[in-house]
């Protein structure tokens, strides 16, 4: 029998072992939002023990294996970028979940694999996402370094401790709006709502419990990384865009409008007539290369997001 919220929290957490982290997460927030909001209100003016209540509220909620059944089923049968799982209530015991698929293997040739990236949308996500992360990077970084140094200037006045909770509680939200963004453009599966703050408790333990998380830490330290990341992201990638498009346009530049490749003093070099294919089919190819090179970078800073915006 479970006699606390922990405990149960602790079971589903078991219950979901091997899931993805953001799943459990959001699993774990669902629920003990549900179960805190119902053990309140089943206990005012209701002289039962609270082991008494919550076993009431479990049996319309469902157990630790039935919700977490019930989210495996979900993940297993929507994309990420769509899913919404919010299962409140579990009346009967859900159907256990249909066995994983096994994975995908393309047995496209490796030039349909290589020509084809264009047709990908998660290459064009991560892309926009990665050409973006300089916008979005400076901004993290100036909300994150300003915070940071107002805070801890403020410390020694009354003040400082309030500003520098709410401060952090901003990481928490910047963190789940970056996270809503990963997932929409590069695919990865990221929390999808905030974590659960109880009211049962002041304002001095909120403040403890955010300022001692290792989650919340770990959202400023990827604000500020996300500058020289986006820094890192736009130079390369736009570099490479117009190396390959100058590639390919350059019998244009050179034989219709005479601009040469390049000119040291007063002469101007032009590239030899019978080279220029081979400067179009090599612009062709680093531009297909690029498009790889995004995808796999969208990839990896999936990757780097889900580890440091997603509670262990």
């Amino acid at each position: 029998m479970i006699n606390t919220i922990e405990q149960y929290l602790s079971e589903l957490k078991q219950e979901l072992a091997g899931s993805d982290r953001a799943t459990v997460q959001d699993a774990l927030a669902d629920a003990e939002e549900y179960l805190r909001t119902a053990l309140d209100n089943a206990m005012k003016g209701n002289p039962a023990s609270e082991a008494e209540a919550l076993a009431a509220i479990i049996e319309k909620y469902g157990t630790p294996k039935e919700i977490a059944a019930a989210y495996k089923a979900i993940e297993s049968s929507t994309p990420p970028a769509f899913a919404r799982p919010q299962p409140k209530k579990v009346e009967v015991p859900a159907p256990p979940p249909p066995p994983p698929l096994p994975a995908a293997v393309d047995t496209r040739p490796f030039y349909a694999k290589f020509f084809g990236v264009f047709a990908e949308p998660r290459a064009w996500g991560a892309l926009l996402y990665l050409i973006f992360t300089l916008g979005t990077g400076i901004a993290y970084f100036t909300w994150a370094v300003t915070g940071l140094s107002v805070s801890a200037g403020l410390l020694v006045l009354i003040v400082g401790l309030p500003i520098l909770g709410l401060f952090l509680l901003s990481a928490r939200g910047i963190a789940l709006i970056e996270g809503r963004l990963i997932e929409a453009l590069l695919g990865v599966r990221m929390p999808r709502r905030p974590l659960f703050s109880r009211k049962d408790i002041g304002w001095w333990q909120k403040f403890k419990s955010l300022f001692v998380e290792r989650h919340t830490w770990t959202a400023v330290l990827y604000m500020i990384l996300q500058m020289p990341l986006g820094i890192i992201y736009f130079t390369v990638f736009i570099t490479l865009f117009a190396v390959s498009f100058g590639f390919i346009f350059k019998p244009v530049l050179e034989l219709v409008w005479g601009i040469p490749t390049f000119v040291i003093g007063d002469y101007g070099y032009y590239t030899p007539v019978w080279l220029l294919p081979f400067t179009v089919i090599g612009g062709i190819l680093l531009l297909f290369a690029t498009m790889h090179l995004a995808k796999y970078a969208g990839k990896l800073h999936g990757m780097l997001a889900k580890t440091m915006l997603v509670r262990e």
